[in-house]
């Protein structure tokens, strides 16, 4: 099985570094795991609707040269499929099960994905409706899909 997170601008701060990479050093047991960052468009605080559309659609389509055409990708938005931990090991089992084997997980940037990237998106995943740091949500989906191994390996860590 092969992982990848698809994912905009630098983790620049060391402890979610350490946890990432912590995460990344554990899946290797059950997956080739990688983190494909693009860089982020810069932009001043200040944009339009018009501004803040061109900046996610750049991000969009640097994130899209990541992406094969064989990657089953799952784009994080916050209106995306809300799962439990088990939930998400499931359909990640089924997934493999039926040929998906190459998965893309896709983090847009600080105002969120294109509709490029939603639209290329097999399926999305929601975290919920809080507004998390993309840098720590990073850190998060990389320790729920860890918990996904360990559920699907009967492993005691997810309880």
């Amino acid at each position: 099985m092969n992982i990848k997170l698809a994912v905009v601008g630098k983790i620049k701060e060391k402890y979610f570094q350490a946890a990432i990479q912590e995460y990344q050093k554990r899946m290797g047991r059950f997956c080739d795991f990688q983190i494909m960052q693009v860089p982020d468009q810069k932009a001043p605080e200040n944009l339009s609707a018009a501004e803040k559309q061109q900046v996610m659609e750049q991000e969009g389509i640097r994130l899209l040269t990541k992406i094969k055409p064989r990657d089953y990708v799952i784009a994080l938005a916050i209106k995306g499929k809300q799962y439990s931990s088990e939930e998400l090991a499931a359909t990640i089992k089924d997934l493999t099960t039926y040929g998906h084997s190459d998965l893309t997980f896709v983090i847009g940037g600080s105002l969120g994905l294109a509709p490029a990237v939603l639209q290329r998106a097999d399926a999305t995943l929601s975290f919920g409706a809080m507004t998390l740091p993309h840098q720590l949500m990073r850190v998060v989906l990389c320790e729920q899909l860890y918990r996904t191994f360990m559920i699907n390996q009967h492993r005691p860590y997810h309880k």
